[in-house]
């Protein structure tokens, strides 16, 4: 019987791995692209400090690759969706004002645009808050109760 028993819960270890190894994987992906996307918003600050179009236009590019990415989709929810084309279509409005050598516009799009990754990884905090177990943030708590 002890026999058995070992041999069903070892031939389960190995269904167990792959699932963790991708998830690794995936949160490494992420930490990566993350940190890719602060590293070119903040060469994008430095272009436009330094009036640069070119450096705001390829940091800009770079940046709207990287919202494609399926890495990038960490959340399949309508408003996660909605939070990732603001930030696609900030970054857009930054590259074409950028071409137009409208140092202003892409300034103002730049703003924007980091309002709009602001908001969305508020929006992921909490999400992820909410589907932790036996944790109920109290700013949603109110808002529900006060909304029967």
């Amino acid at each position: 019987m002890k026999k058995a028993l070992f041999l069903a819960v070892l031939a389960m270890v190995p269904l167990g791995i792959p699932g963790r190894i991708s998830e690794v994987q995936g949160q490494e992906g992420l930490s990566k692209l993350m940190a890719n996307k602060l590293k070119n918003s903040q060469r994008l600050l430095e272009g436009l400090a330094l009036a640069d179009f070119t450096k705001i236009s390829r940091s800009a590019e770079e940046l709207i690759q990287l919202s494609k990415t399926a890495e990038w989709m960490v959340l399949k929810t309508p408003r996660y969706e909605l939070h990732s084309n603001e930030f696609r279509r900030a970054a857009e409005t930054v590259l074409r004002k950028s071409r137009a050598k409208n140092l202003d516009g892409a300034a103002l799009a730049y703003f924007d645009m980091t309002m709009s990754c602001l908001r969305c990884h508020q929006y992921v905090r909490e999400q992820r808050d909410v589907r932790a177990p036996g944790f109920e943030p109290t700013g949603l708590a109110r808002t529900q109760r006060s909304n029967p």
